[in-house]
């Protein structure tokens, strides 16, 4: 005879659909900001019958892919079925329709709900809309994995700023470039194909002055499929060259300087006051640009400026073991932080940290 399976838990059985969830919602990576990236699976009798996932900003959540994904035969189920979601459903019109009232309108009985959405538009509002209505709705499934997916979402909606992300590469004597600042290749291949797909998930990537004329980077995604991230370069007074590979016009790129506010096609001259704090003005206007998340490729003077200040949420720091630089210059401490994941690419090791929060 065959070994019965398992009985799983209800518990464990909304975990595995909202797995499934998430598996989704990541397909919207680099895609779906300034909003979160979510994923929907409509299940009936242990039986997948629609899932669909935010896709692109402004359009068809991912509630409403799901539904449409029903094949027609099955859509006299929809109402019996359980809708897993990763987010709270929206209940407030904004470039689409309230997901809320459309699993409202096709009478699905039970919502299982990942985390709330801290958006002050929905905050809650949307579990509520479901719940008068008379829908069951689970909360809270898995709720550290979705809270973990849309992070650089959470922190843009809560805190008032990017999600920050500094990135550098160092050798294994501690070095970041050569004294004389040539340019010098220290991680290897496969950490560059990895940074350009970090590249693809962030909204922006912000670099310095210096970092602009020595080593004239194009800043775009070319060892990875996804979309381009803005560029942005500080120059507070406008001495990089017009022919850096920046000014090409071929992707959005904002200059932070103190002489002027202009702009010409993808060219946008953003102007800061010398005498204010620079970092906190240069987020505020990402903020207000609707730029959810920056990723710091700067030299050690802005990549030091966020870490003194403490605002950074997350650090990606390559560390090669073949190359040694004795007279370089060298790469940034970085205090308070708590390293989250760790992997081996050959020569390179990618270390990952996070910001420990000070309460006192």
């Amino acid at each position: 005879m065959m070994p019965r399976s398992p009985i799983l838990s209800e518990t464990r059985v909304h975990e595995v659909y909202m797995f499934r969830c998430l598996q989704l919602a990541q397909l919207g990576a680099g895609y779906t900001a300034p909003n979160p990236m979510v994923g929907a699976v409509l299940v009936y009798d242990n039986r997948i019958i629609g899932e669909g996932y935010h896709q692109e900003y402004g359009k068809a959540h991912a509630e409403v892919n799901c539904i449409q994904s029903v094949k027609k035969e099955d859509e006299i189920y929809i109402p019996q079925s359980t809708l897993y979601v990763s987010l709270e459903p929206c209940s407030h019109f904004g470039k689409t329709p309230p997901c809320a009232d459309l699993i409202i309108a096709k009478r699905i009985h039970r919502v299982v709900v990942g985390c709330r959405d801290p958006f002050k538009a929905v905050d809650g509002r949307g579990i509520d809309k479901l719940r008068a209505a008379g829908i069951d709705v689970v909360l809270g499934i898995s709720e550290a994995a979705c809270l973990a997916l849309n992070k650089r979402f959470f922190c843009y909606v809560t805190k008032g700023r990017p999600y920050i992300i500094l990135k550098w590469a160092r050798s294994s004597d501690g070095k970041m470039a050569n004294a004389d600042r040539s340019r010098i290749q220290i991680s290897n291949e496969f950490s560059r194909r990895l940074l350009h797909k970090w590249r693809s998930e962030s909204a922006a990537i912000l670099i310095g002055t210096n970092t602009a004329l020595y080593d004239d980077p194009e800043l775009t995604v070319r060892a990875w499929k996804g979309p381009n991230p803005v560029r942005g370069v500080v120059d507070m007074n406008l001495r990089l060259p017009t022919a850096l590979k920046l000014f090409d016009q071929q992707v959005p790129t904002i200059v932070f300087n103190q002489l002027k506010d202009e702009t010409k096609q993808n060219l946008q001259y953003c102007r800061v006051d010398a005498e204010q704090d620079l970092i906190s003005q240069i987020l505020t206007s990402l903020f207000s640009m609707q730029i959810q998340s920056v990723l710091v490729e700067g030299g050690m003077h802005l990549l030091q400026s966020f870490i003194h200040q403490g605002i950074w949420d997350e650090a990606r720091i390559i560390s090669n073991s073949h190359v040694q630089i004795p007279d370089g210059l060298p790469a940034p401490e970085l205090p308070q932080a708590r390293l989250v994941s760790e992997e081996k690419l050959f020569s390179d090791c990618v270390r990952v940290y996070e910001r420990i929060e000070n309460r006192e």
